[in-house]
This record gives structure tokens, C-alpha cells and sequence, in this order.
């Protein structure tokens, strides 16, 4: 993706993106669900977020309103060659690091447990039945708490899907918060289908915009 109006993110601009993040998805259903308990969670989000920015920096785009990083649109565009060895040491380099900070942080090895029974929650296989490869897909669209509702959100999605139009791309993203279902329809979005896994009471919101 390209953009003359989005800053793109740098990976000296790692710690204050992770510390975004951390502070955009401290009480975000997905999280609470498979981290319940606050303190770790505490603990756990800025390692974890770390995991993924090491690997989004090597696989994905990552843009941001501006230079302050008051919000962030995290994405991978499908349609772009890559090295598909590169791309799964990569993924696998991430996991095992994600696998021992979830041990490190919680030795009764529940959290860890979470993460393996709700592992549908935490990709996007399910784009693969989109068969799609012209495809842009939203990985994170995360706003700072206290600068929602300024149109951080819509700035960042309108230029996703400018870029979408300008290449004919269909757009795909999940959501666990079904507050998001509404605004992202706003934007013309659909459902395409909802990801439910037992014990969980926590439901994925597969969505996309149509070519």
C-alpha cells in the first residue's frame, strides 16, 4: 500500500507504537477473553505486541495519522509477491517468542492454554475462502483512547479504501468488538461470517468490502 497522506511507521518508532497499542487494546474483548486476569494482561500486552511488530515489520505495511502515532492501520497487501520461507520463519520466529513469554508471564500455564484453544481467534484464515488474491487486508486499526471520535478512525480507513479502489482490491478485516460492526459497515463493509470457539463467549467478526 501507498499513501501521501498517512505517516508511514518506522522501526525506531517501535517502542511508542507498541505502547499504543497496549493502551488501545488493554480492555478489548479479545484480550480480556484469553488474558481475564488484569495484571497479566498488564504484563503480557507490550511483550506481545512486540512479537507482532517484529514480524508486521518484515511482512506488512504499517501507517499511522501522523508522525504523533495517535492512531495506526497495520496492513498486508495480498496481491504482492513475497518469499514464502522468509515469511514463515519469520511467523514461526514470532510464535515461539510469543509461546515463551505467555509461559514466563503465567506458569500455571492457563494463559498459554487460552492462546492454543482460541488460536482460530488470532489469524486470518479465514480469508482463504474468499479465494481473493487481490486482496488488501486491515490487521490492527487501532485510535488512542482519548482521541476518538476527532476522525483519526475514518481517516485512516478512507485511505485504505482509496487505495483499494485506485487497484481494484477487495478489503478484509476481523473485529472482536462488535461496537466496530457498525462503523465498518458505515464504510461499506459486510459480514461475511462470525468465528465462535467454545468455552469462549467471544465472537470474530469476519468482514469485507467488495471490488
Amino acid at each position: 500500500m501507498e499513501s501521501q497522506t498517512l505517516y508511514q511507521v518506522q522501526k525506531r518508532d517501535l517502542p511508542r507504537l507498541r505502547e499504543l497499542l497496549t493502551d488501545c487494546f488493554q480492555e478489548d474483548p479479545l484480550y480480556c477473553s484469553l488474558i481475564p486476569d488484569k495484571e497479566t494482561r498488564d504484563r503480557l500486552l507490550p511483550e506481545l505486541f512486540e512479537c507482532d511488530l517484529s514480524e508486521f515489520f518484515e511482512n506488512c505495511e504499517i501507517f499511522a495519522d501522523s508522525s504523533d502515532l495517535n492512531g495506526v492501520l497495520v496492513v498486508s497487501d495480498e496481491s504482492e509477491p513475497y518469499n514464502v520461507f522468509q515469511y514463515y520463519l519469520t511467523e514461526l520466529k514470532a510464535r515461539l517468542k510469543t509461546d515463551e513469554y505467555l509461559i514466563k508471564e503465567d506458569m500455571s500455564l492457563k494463559t498459554f492454554c487460552n492462546f492454543l484453544i482460541g488460536r482460530d481467534y488470532l489469524n486470518s484464515r479465514w480469508t482463504d475462502q474468499l479465494h481473493q488474491e487481490n486482496r488488501l487486508h486491515l490487521i490492527y486499526l487501532a485510535v488512542r483512547p482519548n482521541m476518538q471520535h476527532h476522525g483519526i478512525s475514518g481517516l485512516l480507513i478512507k485511505e485504505a479504501i482509496r487505495y483499494a479502489q485506485e487497484h481494484r482490491m477487495m478489503i478484509s478485516l476481523e473485529t472482536h468488538n462488535e461496537k466496530n460492526v457498525s462503523l465498518y459497515r458505515h464504510f461499506g463493509f459486510k459480514v461475511y461470517g462470525v468465528v465462535e470457539k467454545p468455552p469462549f463467549k467471544l465472537k470474530q467478526y469476519c468482514m469485507v468490502r467488495e471490488i
